[in-house]
């Protein structure tokens, strides 16, 4: 890896009641919670091999001891008062630390995998952007070789039209997407998937 390659990890601090509340509407606080640390524990095990530099944002404080390892991974903390905001400090202080490529993901994925992150760094090789569209009309993964602070301004986050509209914006660059992916956000999201059910044997549909 001659190219220097950085992944942001956005994240959460798990807290009761502070995370994964639309799934928590339907699971309680409880479980949400658990169901947040299942994934977070996921997403260290997808990315902790990856060969490339990694750092883990954090919503409200960086936690020194916790499942990230301080040795492979950077500590940082989110600033910004939206989700745009708060991606577009990240990858900013990724590029201003001298990386060529940068890619950018949350930490509720249960689909995704080494190789598709691999997959979307060489994919920067020869496109401008790698977009991984989310089957809400979001996005789970965005990249890019130098910042373009449009994908992070006007948007409705967390609706359906954040892909569309930041398709829009890189509509005159070259891009690749990766295969459409569902991120954990709703109870519907993960009712059908077997390793979620000790997390939901409390509900009752």
């Amino acid at each position: 890896m001659l190219k220097k390659n950085l992944l942001l990890i956005l994240t959460r601090n798990p807290e009761l009641g502070k995370c994964k509340t639309r799934l928590a509407a339907k699971v309680g606080d409880e479980a949400a919670l658990e169901i947040y640390k299942f994934l977070l524990q996921r997403t260290v095990d997808f990315t902790k091999a990856l060969a490339v530099e990694k750092w883990v944002f954090y919503s409200e404080e960086i936690w020194k001891d916790d499942l990230w390892d301080n040795s492979i991974y950077g500590k940082r903390l989110q600033k910004g008062t939206d989700l745009g905001e708060r991606m577009q400090h990240a990858f900013s202080e990724g590029f201003n630390a001298g990386f060529d490529n940068v890619i950018i993901i949350g930490s509720d994925m249960y689909h995704l995998t080494q190789s598709d992150l691999e997959e979307a760094f060489a994919q920067l090789d020869n496109h401008d952007f790698v977009v991984g569209p989310a089957e809400d009309g979001g996005y789970y993964l965005l990249g890019m070789k130098t910042l373009k602070e449009a994908l992070f301004q006007h948007k409705a986050w967390g609706t359906d039209t954040v892909l569309e509209d930041t398709l829009k914006d890189i509509s005159n660059d070259t891009v690749s997407l990766l295969e459409v992916k569902n991120d954990i956000d709703y109870y519907e999201d993960i009712k059908d998937i077997k390793v979620f059910e000790p997390f939901l044997k409390h509900i009752k549909e």
